[in-house]
């Protein structure tokens, strides 16, 4: 949320608030995947970049981890 209280216009970090939640309520639990980055894409209409940055925003975070070959997961 920004300041004044709207989602944020950035489209990432709409994305990455989305699935903070998802993680934070339980519909992702610890160890499961999260979709892939075209799965993303094709369900919240993105760019693979936009994804994939709202991604690395949440490994940063600590939330999600990334396994070569397999995608992310919720840590």
């Amino acid at each position: 949320m920004t300041t004044a209280g709207m989602p944020d216009p950035r489209l990432y970090m709409r994305l990455a608030a989305t699935l903070r939640s998802q993680i934070g309520d339980g519909v992702l639990a610890r160890g499961s995947r999260i979709p892939a980055i075209s799965e993303l894409c094709e369900e919240y209409d993105l760019s693979r970049q936009t994804a994939g940055k709202a991604l690395r925003l949440l490994e940063g975070e600590g939330l999600i981890h990334r396994v070569p070959g397999l995608g992310y997961h919720v840590s």
